[in-house]
């Protein structure tokens, strides 16, 4: 024991044990990233399976259809004739017709304020109070007047009128049944359901007339082809990346493929043979979307309450109609209404591939940690190294005897605490800037700020050189606590947004290689090139040009999200990654040997 003792201490001060960490970080990425790509194989992925017995999807006779054909095409007249109103004049015509019913109908305003563009418009909604339950639990049917691509949703508008009409002929809802109407799929749902929680800003939403007990779930019909559909696109891609009960996705496939005979798909995979190719592209498409965190659907602001929901979007040419989508709802609720206690069994973290596969989080989560994981190596390594002799001596020049020969050197934490903070300060103003600057300037404030982002590393770089000179230890200690704070930062995320944490994580990976090259300068300009091309601006712009989306439309987007939504990408973007960015130009930029060159020529 006293040998194996006394061998760990020889090994802990070897100086060759610090060549190691570079290539420990290497690894982890490379080990990340390949373990992204193993989880579409068999071995890593899982078959979905309902966890909630008292689900029972599919077990249940639907009857809608028959008679309800004629309802729904009477009510789509109706629609069709409200197409060029304004929204208090449908929202009029929706009421009538509701109360008409024998429901009990409200309204509500809201205004929401976004790149110097106003949001506003009139919800409208109905509650069919449960014959069999005491209106402590509801679920909502939501269709909005207008889809996430602005275009209109006749069919899905009229669906839910037919089904208002024909739950209430119904006595064995223990639940109660809301159904909203939204003049559109982001900011309508969002009031609604904020205004439902006592959530809202009263400035801008208005509160809620009516409502009834907690909130279930909720099911989006997005109806807009007038042509009878081949299969069903499940949308349930919340804001923030957050997701549904798995067991919401498995009921509706159930129900759809296994009692309907209507196939269903995920993001957009309109053909999907099950293979590998397929099932990669399938988990990178969800992955993409839970980054970006942007709701994409009515359904998505459901589920920051925790209210499981999801957006059905008939696709395709066949011959299933309005009634079969109808039946497929019906069955849908049948199978909420069952439900004793609210969704909970199931996973609330998974990557889809497949309506069929999936990878939990306890499978996938180690690809995101090790990625962050790799920040943290080389900061630990950065400041074991920034204590150890020859630390104050710049590179490429040798460390006198009486250097070598002390254990540990003192290190000066001030500046460069203080040049993260700065970093880390300088964030908020991007982030400021791009989601409370008009529409109409979004793009010439952004390419000003990108010509800035690239000259600001130099200029900062210029007035640590010129006015404190900071040495090699002091660089050493920039980029530790930078790497530090970006590890901490991806790997907290990372249980929260995977995806996000991944990409950031991949993106900023470089900064853990990059250091001082004040005797090669070709090298230096080679990295400030690289480290520009790999920017969180640039990564914008080649991500809108990519989509063929331009800078002003995803700016905007994204102060929309933030404004209404409360995404929290341009924080993540703004205040960890490009901070982290900044602190490794800066240190690129360097030149730790100017004050020994000063020091000797004193």
């Amino acid at each position: 024991m006293p040998r194996l003792l006394s061998g760990a201490l020889r090994l802990r001060r070897d100086p060759r044990i610090l060549k190691l960490p570079p290539y420990l970080s290497l690894l982890c990425i490379l080990v990340g990233v390949v373990w992204l790509f193993l989880l579409p194989r068999d071995e890593y992925s899982r078959r979905t399976y309902i966890s909630e017995n008292a689900l029972l999807p599919g077990q249940v006779h639907t009857y809608f259809g028959g008679s309800d054909q004629n309802v729904f095409r009477a009510y789509k007249h109706e629609v069709n004739a409200l197409v060029d109103k304004s929204n208090i004049e449908i929202n009029d015509r929706l009421e009538s017709i509701i109360k008409g019913l024998g429901l009990k109908v409200g309204r509500q305003n809201f205004t929401y304020h976004s790149a110097g563009q106003v949001h506003s418009g009139e919800n409208v909604y109905a509650i069919l109070q449960a014959p069999r339950g005491d209106a402590t639990e509801a679920i909502v049917l939501v269709a909005a007047w207008k889809n996430a691509k602005e275009e209109l949703n006749r069919n899905g508008v009229s669906l839910i009128l037919t089904l208002a009409r024909y739950f209430k002929r119904w006595s064995l809802w223990s639940k109660d049944i809301i159904f909203l109407v939204t003049p559109d799929s982001i900011a309508g749902p969002q009031a609604w359901v904020d205004a439902y929680h006592d959530a809202h800003d009263s400035a801008r939403v208005d509160s809620l007339p009516l409502k009834s007990g907690l909130l279930q779930g909720a099911i989006a019909v997005d109806y807009v082809q007038e042509h009878r559909f081949e299969s069903i696109h499940i949308v349930y891609d919340g804001v923030n990346g957050q997701l549904p009960n798995l067991d919401l996705i498995n009921s509706v496939v159930n129900i759809a493929g296994g009692q309907m005979g209507i196939s269903t798909t995920l993001q957009e995979m309109w053909r999907h043979d099950d293979k590998y190719p397929d099932r990669l592209r399938t988990m990178l498409r969800g992955m993409l979307k839970q980054g970006l965190g942007l709701a994409s659907g009515p359904h998505s602001s459901f589920i920051p309450y925790h209210v499981d929901a999801v957006t059905l979007q008939p696709f395709g040419e066949g011959w299933q109609d309005e009634m079969a989508m109808g039946r497929v709802v019906e069955g849908t609720f049948r199978s909420l209404n069952n439900l004793l206690e609210h969704l909970h069994q199931s996973f609330f973290f998974y990557l889809l591939m497949q309506r069929e596969r999936f990878v939990s989080i306890g499978t996938y989560l180690p690809s995101a940690m090790l990625v962050a994981a790799n920040f943290t190596i080389m900061a630990i390594a950065l400041w074991v190294k920034s204590g150890q002799p020859g630390a104050e001596v710049a590179e490429g020049q040798e460390a006198k005897p009486a250097e070598k020969s002390n254990l540990a050197v003192e290190r000066h934490l001030f500046l460069p605490l203080g040049v993260v903070t700065v970093c880390q300060f300088l964030g908020a103003l991007p982030l400021y800037l791009f989601n409370h600057a008009p529409e109409s300037m979004l793009t010439p404030a952004f390419f000003i700020f990108s010509s800035l982002n690239m000259a600001l590393p130099h200029l900062l770089s210029h007035l640590l050189t010129t006015y404190y000179a900071p040495s090699a230890q002091q660089y050493q200690l920039i980029k530790s606590f930078s790497l530090l704070l970006l590890g901490m930062f991806l790997s907290s995320l990372a249980t929260l947004n995977f995806s996000l944490a991944f990409l950031v994580g991949l993106l900023a990976s470089p900064l853990t290689f990059m250091q001082p090259w004040p005797r090669a300068p070709a090298m230096r300009t080679a990295c400030t090139i690289f480290l520009n091309a790999v920017a969180p601006t640039a990564v914008l712009v080649i991500g809108a040009t990519y989509w063929n989306l331009s800078v002003d439309t995803v700016l905007r987007e994204a102060a929309f999200a933030w404004d209404v939504c409360g995404t929290y990408t341009p924080v993540v973007v703004w205040c960890v990654w490009w901070p982290a960015w900044l602190a490794g130009s800066v240190t690129v930029l360097g030149r730790p040997d100017e004050r020994d060159i000063k020091a000797k020529t004193a």
